[in-house]
């Protein structure tokens, strides 16, 4: 004779945004990675707003060509900057640069692509014609030029992010453009066209929410590609000369022979810095990418 077992309670509850997205991060490792790594840079600039006092990153704020100790952390220059609040300046710039940079070109590649796309005719033409031709040119060698030719005096944050968006836009522009033309013939547009949905409707409700893991990725890129190019446009001393941005702190360690002179701990920071700021930001954009591409998403 078999005795019936009690039933045992299943718990059917469904697991909470917040237990979905560790279980993501625990499968997209590059995207975890590198959240981690811009969290701490996050941290240590916040914070560090909080406790130091900015002027202490221009000249003549500190003694001169001090090696790190407990009074300064990071050490000091030639020229009396204490690298430690110059670091929490610098990034924190660095950082504007990339954002101002990075959305401007995001949200004009955005425009631009849908216009082109959902429009099509002598728009699209003329869109996508102006990005094939400007494609080619060598975005470096025009920021150079253009950096180079404005005079120093008149060169500030802004001024380097304008810069560097120039032709930052024409990447999203054809990544938004050739989303936007498979999505629109989709059966889901269509419907909405039968519906009487206005072309601004379809365009904000039934494309856009669709597109956003790409736009995220692409506004990812784009702030990547603009902290690189201010930290080299910096390093070649074509930056606000005055201001502790990350690539103008190793410029000026180069100028003054850094490592011929014994002063180590000047340029090693910032280069720290750069790398840790642009691995996370490949590290991201590498998630992301596995997000938003359904050929390469994995599932749990």
């Amino acid at each position: 004779m078999t005795i019936a077992q009690p039933a045992v309670p299943v718990d059917l509850a469904q697991p909470g945004p917040v237990s979905l997205i560790l279980r993501y991060l625990r499968r997209n490792k590059s995207l975890a990675i590198g959240l981690a790594i811009l969290f701490v840079l996050i941290a240590f600039t916040l914070i560090g707003m909080l406790l130091v006092d900015p002027k202490g990153a221009y000249p003549l704020a500190a003694a001169t060509k001090k090696p790190p100790s407990l009074k300064y952390p990071f050490g000091t220059d030639f020229f009396g900057r204490n690298l430690l609040v110059a670091m929490v300046v610098g990034m924190w710039q660095t950082a504007l640069i990339g954002l101002i940079a990075g959305g401007l070109g995001t949200l004009i590649g955005v425009v631009l692509g849908f216009v082109s796309a959902y429009f099509g005719g002598w728009i699209d033409t003329i869109i996508k014609g102006v990005c094939q031709i400007l494609t080619p040119i060598p975005v470096l060698l025009i920021q150079v030029v253009v950096a180079g030719s404005l005079d120093k005096r008149d060169v500030t944050i802004l001024t380097m992010a304008l810069i560097v968006v120039m032709l930052a836009w024409m990447g999203p522009t054809l990544v938004v453009r050739s989303q936007v033309l498979t999505m629109k013939e989709r059966q889901f547009v269509s419907v909405a066209k039968l519906s009487g949905v206005s072309d601004l409707g379809i365009i904000f409700k039934e494309i856009l929410p669709n597109l956003l893991p790409f736009i995220a990725a692409a506004f990812v890129g784009q702030v990547f590609a603009a902290v690189f190019a201010s930290f080299y446009l910096a390093v070649l001393g074509l930056g606000p000369l005055r201001e502790p941005l990350l690539g103008n702190i190793i410029w000026s360690a180069q100028g003054q022979g850094a490592f011929f002179n014994g002063w180590w701990w000047w340029p090693i920071a910032p280069s720290i810095a750069m790398i840790l700021i642009l691995g996370s930001l490949a590290l991201i954009n590498m998630g992301l990418d596995e997000l938003a591409n359904p050929r390469v998403r994995r599932t749990e």
